[in-house]
């Protein structure tokens, strides 16, 4: 999928892209819409309103075929009551007819931007260009069915949402596994005990993406803690360990710099690892006030595409929450929100009730 080499390779399928101008992807029927200019000028370029609690479909496809990529964008905001919309909107997918979604994330999160404000985000899979354009490259086939929805929690309206989902239809293999995404938190994580990022899974297929949300509410350098995968019966002891939470991520050494005696923490994105966000102000300005009270928000992610964690029967993964200062290692307690991505063969074990709206909101 990402091998420019295959590029010349003639492939066997047809393209088609859905948007809210042409819902169905139908041939020959994009841009129909009119505008002031005319007809097919820009008429219905996004959904000019998503009402409060309300459930949209943005595509739904009869397959065979494989979703290659999806854009979007919507406004930050609805009003200064509401500025966690990236939280608030709720982005979900489903596969050849399921009930139970295979996709089911806030839709900052999903895109690597949690704490509902959006950012840079340049790697491999997931996109986010300026201004809050969302893109994700993550190859996503089916058999039979496709289809997204975005649902809108949020106490207000939403209008315009624009999106884009362009697919492929063609024969597929019969040994492609399904992709899923869960979003999950903990509040404030319990002291000694792991971090679950993904549990709950049966089935064949293969771990390929981890995005962490972290708000500290400690203080000294929290990033000890190892990333553990139990495979297909592990219990006491995980069959991989890593060294250290940014280890993980692809840094070292805390991410620090010295400058002029100080130590600061160095933010990047790189195709398949990256720690593209930290702030410790709010950003948020009401009446002029720009507060400045906020606690320390860190985002990264990891992609597993040249190494996904394979599985026969099951996984499980978690993280530490160890920190460490001056006396030694000690045991954490800190905000922790996360996407877990992979590919598996369905049926998939239901997910469970999605945190609710406000809990959802960061410190």
């Amino acid at each position: 999928m990402f091998d420019m080499s295959g590029l010349p390779l003639f492939r066997r399928g047809k393209s088609r892209s859905i948007n809210w101008e042409n819902r169905t992807g139908e041939k020959g029927k994009g841009g129909m819409a009119a505008s002031d200019l005319g007809p097919s000028r820009k008429g219905s370029p996004c959904i000019p309103q998503i009402k409060a609690g309300e459930t949209v479909t943005l595509a739904k496809i009869e397959g065979p075929g494989t979703i290659q990529h999806i854009w979007i964008t919507v406004t930050d905001k609805v009003s200064d009551r509401n500025r966690y919309i990236l939280r608030d909107l709720v982005l979900r997918m489903y596969w050849d007819g399921e009930e139970n979604p295979s996709v089911e994330s806030p839709l900052g999160d999903f895109f690597c931007c949690g704490f509902g404000v959006s950012y840079p985000v340049n790697s491999m899979p997931v996109v986010v260009n300026p201004t809050r354009g969302f893109n994700s490259f993550f190859p996503m086939p089916f058999y039979k069915k496709a289809k997204i929805t975005i649902e809108n929690q949020c106490d207000e309206d939403v209008n315009a949402f624009f999106y884009q989902v362009d697919y492929c239809l063609e024969e597929l293999p019969p040994d492609m596994g399904y992709f899923h995404a869960k979003w999950q938190r903990q509040r404030i994580t319990e002291k000694g005990q792991d971090y679950v990022i993904l549990d709950g899974v049966k089935g064949r297929g293969q771990y390929v993406g981890t995005y962490m949300a972290l708000t500290t509410l400690e203080r000294y350098w929290y990033g000890e803690g190892e990333v553990k995968f139990y495979l297909d019966g592990d219990k006491e002891y995980p069959t991989i360990c890593g060294t250290g939470t940014e280890d993980y991520f692809g840094g070292a050494w805390s991410f620090a710099t010295q400058d002029k005696g100080r130590t600061v923490e160095n933010t990047y994105c790189t195709p398949y690892m990256g720690y593209p966000y930290y702030s410790h102000h709010d950003t948020f300005i009401h009446n002029d006030y720009h507060n400045d009270d906020q606690m320390p928000q860190r985002s990264f992610y990891r992609w597993h595409i040249p190494d996904p964690v394979l599985f026969e029967e099951e996984i499980k993964v978690t993280v530490q929450q160890i920190g460490v200062y001056h006396g030694g290692l000690f045991e954490r307690q800190d905000d922790v929100a996360s996407v877990a991505y992979w590919y598996q063969s369905e049926p998939h074990a239901a997910f469970g009730k999605l945190m609710e709206r406000k809990e959802r909101w960061p410190r």
